[in-house]
C-alpha cells in the first residue's frame, strides 16, 4: 500500500503556466486548479476586502514523491516579491476511484 500526500500550492495567477509545465515534465499524473482569492502575508490594502486572486493546485502523490513535487512548484513559482504563495504538504489517510469503486494504490489509480 502507498502512502499518499496532497500537495496544496496557492501561487501568484502569472506563474501558473511555468508550474503546470513542471509538473507535466516531472510526470505529475493530475493536478486540480481553482482560482481563489484571500489574504495572508500579503494583502491588496487598496482592495476595500484586502483580498487578492491567486491560482490554488492540488496534486495527490505518492509520499516518496511530495518533496519533489512541491520543491518543483515552488521553484517555478517564486519571484522572491511579495505575495508569491504558499504550498503545504498533508498526509492523506486514503484515495478512491469513483469510477471503479477501487482504493489507489499507485500514484495513479486503476
Amino acid at each position: 500500500m502507498m502512502d499518499f500526500r496532497k500537495i496544496t500550492a496557492i501561487i501568484q495567477k502569472d506563474a501558473l503556466e511555468k508550474v503546470e509545465d513542471q509538473l507535466r515534465k516531472l510526470g505529475v499524473p493530475g493536478i486540480s486548479v481553482t482560482h481563489v482569492k484571500g489574504y495572508g502575508h500579503y494583502a491588496n490594502f487598496f482592495s476595500k476586502d484586502w483580498l487578492v486572486s491567486h491560482v490554488r493546485i492540488e496534486v495527490f502523490i505518492g509520499q516518496e514523491r511530495a518533496e519533489e513535487v512541491a520543491t518543483a512548484i515552488m521553484n517555478a513559482a517564486h519571484t522572491g516579491m511579495d505575495g508569491d504563495g504558499i504550498v503545504a504538504v498533508l498526509p492523506v489517510e486514503s484515495v478512491y476511484q469513483i469510477q471503479t469503486l477501487q482504493k489507489c494504490v499507485k500514484d495513479v489509480c486503476d
